[in-house]
């Protein structure tokens, strides 16, 4: 089962997914925390409900369920999932001294603008893709 179908079981359809299926240990085993907890954080009525599991992550896979699909009111939600923007200058700062992600934002606080774009210029390639406008 897709961990987003446990979501929408405890959002919308408040259908047991755990009980009354002849896998119900499978069904407790597919049951992914973080991604359901992730998911919920996005809406304003569930995102203390999802703090509440996330501090007693310690608890069954089982009992987790039950505390959602008893305490969300039934809605159909949707929201998009946040994901992290590019930085043109960080990734130019990561190739051209070999640096990790870490190393390179650190890096690029010490940097002025025009050292960035000297960076930047001598990263081009060439060719239809590498030209600069």
């Amino acid at each position: 089962m897709n961990p987003f179908d446990y979501v929408n079981s405890v959002t919308f359809t408040k259908k047991d997914m755990m009980r009354g299926t002849e896998n119900d240990e499978l069904a407790e085993k597919d049951y992914v925390p973080f991604l359901v907890n992730r998911s919920l954080s996005y809406h304003e009525d569930c995102i203390l409900f999802a703090n509440e599991i996330n501090q007693r992550s310690h608890l069954d896979h089982l009992l987790q369920y039950d505390f959602f699909i008893n305490i969300i009111r039934p809605r159909k939600r949707f929201a998009k999932w946040a994901k992290p923007t590019k930085d043109e200058d960080l990734e130019a700062v990561m190739e051209y001294f070999g640096y990790s992600r870490v190393k390179a934002q650190s890096a690029i606080t010490v940097l002025t603008n025009e050292q960035v774009t000297m960076i930047k210029e001598k990263l081009i390639k060439g060719g239809i893709h590498g030209r600069s406008k």
